[in-house]
């Protein structure tokens, strides 16, 4: 038989709620005690499961009432960047939605907003057992290496990995770049142009460029443009870019490109089109990408109560990816070039 709290007790003459506080680090137990209950617990494959522990504190507060588990969504804020927007809105939006129907509320927590660390955060999502982390995207590497995670189970919707290594649910930027090469292609243009942020590109391991490079090697007919990533929004640099080159359509995050290619006599869509790689960041309409940052929240949070209910907990051994494919929509800056 399994070894269970009980059966804990019993073999070292100890009381089952003595056996459980030294488990769970909680109540005043004598350092010696819990090292003897830890040890015998090593020793029995005894594996503690904190979903079942908080199942039954709910029910208990709750006199027997539906109980309903919570999860942290975490925002960790970047000095160096505007706060998050939309994207990150839509996120917890679809998350929340799904934990509902799966019997989980969702509570989020902006790390560096009112004192906020991580080192707080571990004691607060400690203190309340919540156990299920869902850790929003940041523009640099996350280091969320000061959370235990020998307590929590975690997903990152994002590509970018930082420490430790989780999880991830995000966008497929490659596949979506060749579904935008395509549609283009289809639609008769043959001068692609892209035009990035740097650091939008780095930060997807280069996906985006390497999907536009891979699909105009194999497809003859197109002229290859190099790319233009720049360190920011350059408009100087891309103007001359725009003017060497004379891309029948340009690809970019940014739909102010669209005002800089106006002010050198472009007409959109007639001389140029613009397509945007995700219709949360434009500020004028346009074609896009959908991204579908509320799928990506659903999906992330069923990921992650997958790992609750299972008793995953920790960094897993083989952190996986999953991606969810962005839609194509149509726009006002795109129209079918004549032969």
């Amino acid at each position: 038989m399994p070894a269970t709290v009980r059966s804990l007790a019993r073999s070292l003459r100890l009381s089952p709620a003595t056996v459980s506080n030294a488990l769970s680090g909680h109540g005043r137990i004598a350092p010696e005690t819990v090292e003897r209950v830890k040890q015998a617990a090593i020793e029995a494959g005894y594996r503690h499961n904190p979903l079942a522990a908080t199942l039954m504190s709910e029910l208990r507060r709750s006199r027997g009432g539906t109980f309903r588990g919570v999860l942290a969504a975490v925002d960790i804020l970047e000095p160096d960047r505007p706060p998050h927007g939309a994207f990150h809105s839509e996120i917890v939006a679809g998350a929340r939605a799904r934990a509902a129907q799966l019997g989980y509320k969702l509570q989020e927590f902006a790390v560096g907003r009112a004192g906020l660390t991580m080192q707080r955060l571990n004691s607060i999502l400690h203190s309340r057992g919540i156990h299920g982390v869902l850790l929003l995207p940041k523009w640099h590497a996350p280091d969320t290496t000061a959370l235990d995670w020998s307590r929590y189970a975690g997903v990152y919707t994002d590509y970018n990995v930082g420490e430790p290594v989780l999880h991830c649910m995000c966008c497929n930027h490659y596949r979506s770049m060749l579904l935008v090469l395509e549609k283009l292609t289809a639609l008769g243009y043959k001068r692609p142009g892209l035009y990035l942020e740097q650091g939008r590109n780095e930060r997807v391991y280069y996906r985006w460029g390497a999907a536009f490079h891979a699909f105009l090697q194999h497809h003859r007919g197109l002229q290859r443009i190099p790319p233009l990533f720049t360190p920011k929004q350059e408009r100087t640099n891309f103007i001359t870019w725009f003017r060497r080159y004379k891309p029948d359509v340009v690809i970019s995050h940014f739909t102010g490109a669209l005002d800089w290619m106006e002010s050198v006599g472009a007409r959109v869509p007639a001389d140029c089109g613009f397509f945007c790689l995700n219709l949360l960041f434009g500020t004028r309409a346009s074609a896009g990408l959908d991204q579908h940052p509320r799928e990506l929240g659903v999906r992330s949070a069923e990921l992650l109560i997958a790992q609750l209910q299972r008793n995953e907990l920790g960094v897993p051994i083989g952190a996986t990816t999953t991606t969810v494919s962005a839609g194509w929509v149509d726009g006002p800056t795109l129209r079918a070039q004549t032969k």
